[in-house]
């Protein structure tokens, strides 16, 4: 339902807004005027509830993270809503057949975006594949660390002086090092949010289900495995988004009739596992905690 509250704030009239409906309804149907036929609108989703329905994400649990421009994070947590006392969202993750799933979000202001920067700003790489092949050449960052904070930091920090910083640059840095520092902070970053939320739920992230434009690069996604030292999966369709509004619009006409029908719709293209030394990754996650260390003490000196 609508916040009374946040009506009140912001001087909103009740009478003047939609009455509030199930994720699956007869919403209405297209006109005649765009379409040929008239089209039935039988579902109505925001952009990452409607990712974690197209990734499966029905059970408590079940986590999925779509890399775009920036990077979000969504974790069912089941039929109640739990507060967070980590800097996460608590949101409605949709509700079917008037049963209600809610969810812990974590939002990335900065992710995809970032290998544009290399691309546009930089003029390192000629295209946004160029980071993955420039980066796998050498073996390390070599203590080079990026916080790509253009917007400033979200969840869980929630940062908003914040601008980004490279850190551990020497005579020997190249524009591969810079390169890998971008990657690898996209990982960080969902790392940050991941343990967030194993804190709040209580919980041991077992499998993270990715999405997006950004998964094409598999360094990124095995570097993200690593971190978190748990299972990355991504599906052979990557733009989840629309597969799950397709999902909500065929359970509400009867073309699948039930979430377990759709499960068997979704196939996985790779998995990714941790495969590098723990020590290593554990010295690196030292290192991205000292960047945000550096980054918000930087901040707090130059308000």
């Amino acid at each position: 339902k609508w916040d009374n509250e946040l009506l009140e704030i912001f001087k909103i009239p009740l009478n003047i807004l939609p009455e509030v409906k199930d994720n699956i309804f007869e919403f209405g149907a297209t006109s005649k005027n765009i379409t040929e036929k008239t089209i039935p609108i039988n579902a109505m989703i925001g952009d990452q509830q409607s990712a974690a329905i197209g990734q499966n994400c029905f059970n408590p649990g079940d986590i999925k993270a779509t890399f775009g421009t920036g990077c979000f994070i969504l974790a069912n947590t089941g039929k109640k809503p739990l507060k967070s006392k980590n800097k996460l969202l608590s949101t409605i993750a949709y509700k079917i057949n008037n049963t209600t799933s809610y969810a812990l979000e974590g939002s990335i202001f900065t992710s995809g975006s970032t290998m544009k920067w290399l691309r546009d700003e930089l003029e390192i790489i000629q295209n946004i594949n160029d980071s993955e092949y420039l980066a796998a050449s050498i073996k390390d960052n070599n203590g080079v660390y990026f916080v790509p904070a253009f917007a400033g930091l979200g969840a869980p920090h929630w940062n908003q002086q914040a601008q980004g910083t490279l850190f551990g640059l020497t005579r020997g840095s190249t524009d591969a090092h810079i390169a890998r520092a971008a990657i690898e902070s996209i990982a960080f970053q969902t790392m940050d949010v991941l343990k967030a939320m194993e804190a709040d739920a209580g919980i041991a992230v077992k499998e993270l289900r990715v999405d997006g434009g950004a998964t094409i690069n598999n360094m990124l996604m095995q570097f993200q495995s690593d971190v978190l030292n748990t299972t990355t999966v991504r599906p052979k369709v990557v733009e989840t988004t629309a597969m799950g509004a397709a999902f909500l619009a065929g359970l509400a006409v009867g073309y699948w009739e039930s979430p377990e029908e759709i499960q068997d719709i979704w196939q996985i293209d790779t998995t990714f596992t941790p495969s590098h030394s723990r020590a290593t990754i554990e010295q690196q996650i030292k290192g991205w905690y000292k960047a945000i260390e550096a980054l918000e003490y930087w901040t707090k000196i130059n308000k």
